[in-house]
C-alpha cells in the first residue's frame, strides 16, 4: 500500500468548489434512488419484501416494474461510480449521507484529518485521527500557521 497524500490547506481548499459540486450531485441522487425505490415498491405492490425479495419480483413483473428496476438498477451503478470519482481524488469520505470528507494533513508534525463536509465554503476543521466528526477543532490562524506538508 503506498503512503497517504497529505494535503496542505490550500490544496484541500483549492478541491472543494470541485467536491462540493461532486458531493452535490451525489446528495441529489441519493433522493432520485430513494424516489425509485419507493416507485419500485409500488409497482410490485409488495411492500413488506427484503430488498432482493423485491428486485426479483421486479424483473419477473409487469413492463412498469421492469423499468423501475432498470431505472433504479442505473442509479445505483452511477451513485457508485459517482464516489468513486470522489474518492479518486484524493478524499476520504466518511459519511455519504451528509457529505463528509476528511484529508490527510499535518498539524505540528502530527497526522491529523483536514475535515469538510457538504455545504462548507472552505476547509475550516480538523481533528486526531482517531476521533470522528465530534472532534473537529477549528482551524485557526494559529493553527493554520503550523499546518506543515
Amino acid at each position: 500500500m503506498s503512503s497517504p497524500r497529505i494535503w496542505t490547506i490550500e490544496e484541500a481548499n483549492a478541491l472543494v468548489p470541485r467536491l462540493s459540486a461532486l458531493i452535490g450531485r451525489q446528495l441529489a441522487l441519493a433522493s432520485d434512488i430513494e424516489r425509485c425505490w419507493q416507485e419500485l415498491v409500488q409497482a410490485v405492490e409488495s411492500p413488506a419484501a427484503r430488498p432482493d425479495q423485491l428486485i426479483e419480483l421486479a424483473r419477473n413483473g409487469s413492463e412498469l416494474a421492469r423499468a423501475r428496476e432498470r431505472e433504479l438498477s442505473e442509479k445505483i451503478a452511477a451513485y457508485e461510480s459517482g464516489w468513486r470519482d470522489v474518492e479518486e481524488l484524493g478524499v476520504i469520505v466518511k459519511d455519504q449521507r451528509i457529505g463528509l470528507c476528511d484529508f490527510y494533513g499535518r498539524v505540528d508534525g502530527a497526522l491529523v484529518w483536514l475535515c469538510w463536509r457538504y455545504g462548507e465554503t472552505a476547509v475550516e476543521h480538523y481533528h486526531a485521527l482517531k476521533e470522528g466528526y465530534a472532534g473537529r477543532k477549528p482551524l485557526t490562524a494559529e493553527r493554520r500557521r503550523q499546518l506543515l506538508n
